[in-house]
């Protein structure tokens, strides 16, 4: 009786990766669609499109772009989550679908509906203050938050990459900030330069722009690398700051349930999309970092990320209300 179960089971078994490789074999045999929880021209989309221009080459089938912005990535992520998982609809994550459930009282998915399929890139968050600002880097404004009444931070809303930011500077580093939400990072800026806030941060897309016109000053570059466009902005850490790890990054997230040997197919591609050297080096002269890379090291880049952005939810108190 227990050697007919394990025969069941084994049996059981060999069929599902049976299908699984079928299933895998056979796709795409149609367009694919990305689903973007954001608007376009922005950092995640840029990145989506780059992506699915390189992957629909190495897959033979189009990537359809479909902007469904709205509630912090949540409408784009829900959509996918409640999709059929055939390999046949994707979203493109961002920081915001890992830290939602966190922050937000409810979501309408669960985040065990979505799992990590890629990494496409990342745009650095920077550090912008006027242009006519004192502070020559990171160390010296957040030392001149400390005196007096503190500054004024703007962010792009609850959850949003500045609100990070901001919340490793004031909990890790002793910042006195005042966060003010606007409802864009755009906002965000003009209140710089308007000076109506002492600072903010904002994608290295954005901001590269604004520095390179004079209109604004970089204080640092929040990921660990400096940006291949703009190097001689010195990475936070390297000011000392090596908790002050916080980028725009845009990854490729599928419905739980679709064939593993799909997703695989699915990372390779993007992997290799990343790889080109036309999609790459357009991507950095914007001031995006083309990453790609394994499934197996998404998953390990999504687990550290919810991590970390986990401990600064609960160290500052970060809710949606």
């Amino acid at each position: 009786m227990q050697l007919s179960f394990r025969f069941v089971l084994l049996a059981g078994l060999a069929g599902a990766l049976a299908c699984g490789a079928a299933a895998a074999q056979g796709w795409p045999a149609k367009p694919i669609r990305l689903v973007v929880p954001f608007s376009a021209g922005g950092a995640n989309d840029l990145m989506a499109r780059a992506a699915a221009e390189g992957a629909s080459k190495a897959l033979g089938q189009p990537i359809v772009i479909d902007n469904k912005p709205g509630a912090g990535a949540a409408l784009g992520a829900d959509i996918v989550a409640k999709s059929a998982p055939d390999g046949y609809t994707f979203l493109v994550s961002a920081a915001g679908v890992i830290s939602n459930s966190m922050i937000k009282k409810s979501l309408p998915y669960k985040d065990s509906d979505l799992v990590p399929v890629a990494m496409i890139g990342l745009a650095p968050s920077v550090i912008l203050v006027p242009a006519d600002a004192p502070y020559k880097d990171l160390k010296e404004f957040v030392a001149a938050s400390k005196t007096g009444p503190g500054f004024h931070w703007a962010t792009a809303g609850t959850g949003s990459t500045p609100h990070f930011v901001g919340g490793v500077l004031e909990t890790k580093y002793g910042a006195k900030l005042d966060v003010v939400p606007y409802k864009s990072g755009s906002e965000s800026i003009t209140a710089v330069l308007g000076k109506q806030v002492e600072a903010t941060s904002e994608a290295s897309i954005v901001a590269l722009p604004y520095l390179r016109s004079g209109k604004l000053k970089a204080l640092a570059d929040t990921w660990t690398t400096r940006i291949s466009a703009y190097p001689e902005l010195s990475t936070a850490t390297e000011q000392g700051f090596a908790e002050l790890r916080i980028a725009h990054w845009a990854g490729v997230h599928a419905p739980r349930g679709t064939p593993d040997a799909v997703l695989d197919k699915m990372s390779a591609a993007i992997d290799a999309a990343m790889k080109t050297p036309a999609i790459a080096e357009r991507l950095k002269g914007l001031g995006i970092e083309p990453i790609g890379g394994t499934r197996a090291s998404f998953v390990q880049f999504v687990d550290a990320e919810r991590a970390r952005l986990g401990a600064v939810v609960k160290a500052t108190g970060m809710k949606d209300e």
